[in-house]
C-alpha cells in the first residue's frame, strides 16, 4: 500500500519552527498571532517593569534616609532620645541600605542582559550582516564603533526625554502621591540604565575595535613528540523523542527520528577500538527541547557503548534548558513556572549521571577545586526528586542556587603540566521560546575560570561552552544566523581570557558548522552539528581533533580527523 500523504515524511506542520524553512519575519509573525497577551503582560511585569521600579525607587529610598539621618542630626540637641534615634537610621541604613543596593543591583543586571546588551550585538550584527561577505579587520572594527555610536545617540535621546520626570533625590514628601513616585521611579529607571548605555556602548564598541579581531586558523600540522590528546567533538545532537520526530530548528530539512545518532556512536565505537580516544565532549543541545523522552532517547543510544560513555563530557545548551515549547516559540514561561526549572533538574541529573565522579565545582569562597559534582549533588537528590515528582516553588530557588553554583564544571589534568577540561554553562536566563537562543557567561563562572586555572599554573586548557563567543568574519546568508545567538557578552569574555592566550582552547557548538579561528591569541573550534541541515538521505560529519602542548608549555592544534556520518541510504518500510 502506497499512502498518498506519508506521515513518516512529515508534513508542514513540522515546519512551524524551522528557521531552515521559514523566514524570521514568517517565524515573527506566527509569534505575534498565537502569543498569549495575558502571559506577555505578567512576563513584563515580572521581568521588565518589576525591575525597573526597583531600580528607579532606590535613589529615591537612599535620598530620603539620609535626609531624615541629616536632618535628625542637626537639628538634635545631642540628647540621648536624639543619638538613639540617630543610631537607630543609621542602623536601618546599614543593613537595610545594602538590601536596597543587592536589589537595584540584581534589577540593573535583569534590565542589563534582557533588553541592553542584546540591543547592542544586534545593531552591530546588523550592520555586519549588511555589508556581507568576507571582512577585513577595519571592517569588523568599524562596525562595532559605528554601532555604538548609534545605540549612544538613541540612549542620550532617551535620556533626555525621561530627565522632566526623573527625581534621583527627593524628600520623604514624595509617598504621599503613589503615582508621582512610580512614575519618578519608572523616569529613575530609564535615566541610570539610558545613561549607562550611553557611556558603556562607547566602551564597548572601543573594546570591540581595538581587541585582536577573529581571523581563519591554519592548523599546526608540525608532528609532536611529547603528549597528544584525542578530543571527539560532538555538538548539537537534538535527539527528540519519537521514531520519526523532525527536529524544531530544522524541520524537514533534518533527518527523521534519531537514526543518525546510533549510527554515528556505533562508528565512533569502531575509532575508539582502533585508536582510543581520550574524551568524548559534547558542547550542549543533546536534546531537541529538554524533554524526559528526549534524555530517555539519549541514554538508551548510549546503553551500548559503555566504553564511550566513560569519556563522554557534557554541558547545557540552550535547546537542552531554554526551549519552552518544541511546536510554538510563542509560548511563555512565567517566572513562577517550575517547567524551566525541571528542565534544567533533568541536565542536572544527566550531568550527574554522566560525568559527576570525575568532574569537580570551583570552591569560589577558598579559591580552589571544590567537591566532585556527584558529592556536591548528593545531599539535594531528595529534593530534585520530590520536585520533579510535584514542581513545588518551595524548591525552586534553592535548586537555581545549585544550577549557579555547579558551574564551571572543571576535570582537572592528570598532571600538574597536563591538559585540563572546563565546561561553563553559557545560557542566558530567558523564558521565552523566541529568545531561547541568547548566550551569556555570568561573571561568577568567569572568576570562577581564574581559579580553576590557578589552581593548576603549567597546565593548558580546554574551555567548553556551548555559544559561539564571536561572530565568524565571514558573511551569513541569513540575518537570522547572526541576531541573537552569540554570547552577548563574549567580546568581554574573550578579553577576560587574555592571561590563558597560548595555553587554551575553545570548543563550543551552537552554530552547527564547523570553523577553526583565533581571536585575541585563543584558538577557537566551532562543531559542526552531525544531525541538523542534513535531510535523511545526505551524509554529514564531525571532527576528531588531537591536541598537544610543546616545549615552550603553548598548546597546539593538531590536523583534526574528519569523521563522516552516512544518511539513510534506504527507503521508508512500505514504499512502493
Amino acid at each position: 500500500m502506497k499512502l498518498a500523504i506519508d506521515p513518516r515524511r512529515g508534513d508542514i506542520e513540522d515546519d512551524v519552527s524551522s528557521s531552515k524553512r521559514r523566514s524570521l519575519l514568517s517565524l515573527a509573525g506566527s509569534l505575534l498571532a498565537e502569543i498569549s497577551i495575558t502571559k506577555l503582560a505578567i512576563a513584563w511585569l515580572s521581568l521588565v517593569i518589576l525591575p525597573a521600579l526597583l531600580l528607579g525607587v532606590a535613589p529615591i529610598i537612599a535620598s530620603i534616609w539620609f535626609n531624615s539621618v541629616f536632618d535628625e542630626f542637626t537639628s538634635s540637641l545631642a540628647g540621648v532620645w536624639s543619638l538613639a534615634v540617630v543610631a537607630l537610621l543609621a542602623g536601618i541604613g546599614w543593613f537595610g541600605g545594602r538590601r536596597v543596593l543587592q536589589i537595584a543591583e540584581h534589577s540593573f543586571w535583569s534590565l542589563n542582559s534582557l533588553i541592553v546588551q542584546p540591543c547592542y550585538t544586534a545593531c552591530r550584527e546588523v550592520l555586519r550582516h549588511l555589508v556581507g561577505g568576507r571582512m577585513s579587520p577595519a571592517m569588523y572594527a568599524g562596525s562595532a564603533v559605528a554601532s555604538a555610536l548609534f545605540l549612544c545617540a538613541i540612549a542620550v535621546g532617551v535620556v533626555l526625554l525621561a530627565w522632566p520626570d526623573a527625581y534621583l533625590t527627593s524628600d520623604i514628601t514624595i509617598l504621599r502621591s503613589p503615582k508621582r513616585w512610580a512614575i519618578a521611579a519608572l523616569a529613575n529607571s530609564v535615566v541610570l540604565v539610558g545613561a549607562y548605555v550611553a557611556v558603556a556602548a562607547l566602551v564597548w564598541g572601543v573594546a570591540d575595535a581595538t581587541m585582536g579581531q577573529p581571523r581563519d586558523l591554519e592548523v599546526d600540522s608540525a608532528p609532536s613528540a611529547g603528549k597528544t590528546w584525542r578530543i571527539a567533538h560532538l555538538s548539537d545532537l537534538h535527539i527528540v523523542g519519537e521514531r520519526y520526530g523532525f527536529r524544531i530548528e530544522s524541520g524537514r530539512s533534518g533527518p527523521r527520528g534519531n537514526g543518525r545518532w546510533r549510527r554515528l556512536l556505533d562508528h565512533l565505537e569502531l575509532i575508539h577500538a582502533s585508536e582510543p580516544l581520550d574524551i568524548v565532549l559534547i558542547t550542549g543541545d543533546m536534546t531537541d527541547a529538554g524533554r524526559s523522552g528526549e534524555w530517555a532517547e539519549f541514554f538508551d543510544g548510549l546503553a551500548d557503548h559503555p566504553r564511550l560513555s566513560d569519556r563522554i563530557l557534557l554541558l547545557p545548551g540552550n535547546h537542552d534548558v531554554n526551549i519552552v515549547d518544541r511546536a510554538n516559540p510563542a509560548r511563555l514561561d512565567l517566572p513562577t513556572s517550575p517547567n524551566k526549572r525541571l528542565r534544567k533538574v533533568r541536565t542536572l541529573c544527566a550531568l550527574g549521571a554522566i560525568q559527576g565522579e570525575r568532574v569537580r565545582i570551583v570552591d569560589r569562597a577558598g579559591r580552589r577545586l571544590g567537591a566532585s559534582v556527584a558529592a556536591t549533588l548528593e545531599p539535594y537528590l531528595p529534593r530534585v526528586i520530590a520536585f520533579a515528582d510535584a514542581g513545588k516553588p518551595p524548591l525552586t530557588k534553592e535548586l537555581g542556587d545549585l544550577w549557579d553554583e555547579i558551574f564551571p564544571m572543571v576535570l582537572p589534568p592528570q598532571q600538574d603540566d597536563g591538559l585540563g577540561i572546563m565546561l561553563l554553562n553559557s545560557n542566558a536566563d530567558t523564558h521565552f521560546s523566541f529568545t531561547n537562543a541568547l548566550g551569556m557567561i555570568s561573571s561568577e563562572q568567569a572568576r570562577a575560570i581564574n581559579v580553576a586555572s590557578a589552581s593548576y599554573p603549567r597546565a593548558c586548557w580546554v574551555i567548553a561552552l556551548h555559544h559561539h563567543v564571536v561572530e565568524y568574519p565571514w558573511g551569513a546568508k541569513a540575518l537570522s544566523e547572526r541576531i541573537g545567538t552569540a554570547l552577548i557578552n563574549g567580546s568581554w569574555f574573550v578579553r577576560g581570557l587574555k592571561s590563558l592566550a597560548g595555553r587554551a582552547v575553545l570548543m563550543h557548538g551552537h552554530r552547527h558548522i564547523d570553523w577553526l579561528g583565533e581571536c585575541a591569541g585563543l584558538t577557537i573550534v566551532s562543531a559542526p552539528s552531525p544531525v541538523m541541515n542534513a535531510t535523511d538521505e545526505a551524509a554529514t560529519y564531525f571532527y576528531i581533533h588531537t591536541l598537544a602542548i610543546d616545549a615552550g608549555r603553548q598548546l597546539r592544534l593538531l590536523p583534526p580527523q574528519r569523521v563522516t556520518v552516512a544518511g539513510e541510504q534506504d527507503s521508508l518500510p512500505g514504499d512502493a
